[in-house]
C-alpha cells in the first residue's frame, strides 16, 4: 500500500478533530472514572479508547479517493 499525501493530509486532519471531540466527549461530558468503573479495566479502557480513534482514521484513509 502506498502512501499518498493527499490521504494522508485528509486522515491526520480527522484524526486531529476526532481526537479532540474524543477528549472533550471523554473527560468533560461522561468523566473518565465513570468509564473506568463501568470497564473495569485500565487496560482495556484505553485499548477501546485507541481503537475508538484510530479505527474510523484508518476508515478516512481508505476511503478517500485519490487523484
Amino acid at each position: 500500500m502506498k502512501l499518498k499525501k493527499r490521504k494522508i493530509k485528509y486522515s491526520a486532519f480527522f484524526f486531529i478533530c476526532w481526537l479532540a471531540l474524543s477528549f472533550v466527549l471523554i473527560d468533560v461530558v461522561l468523566d473518565f472514572q465513570t468509564l473506568l468503573e463501568v470497564f473495569g479495566s485500565y487496560v482495556l479502557l484505553e485499548a477501546t479508547l485507541w481503537l475508538w480513534v484510530l479505527v474510523p482514521t484508518l476508515a478516512v484513509y481508505m476511503l478517500t479517493k485519490d487523484e
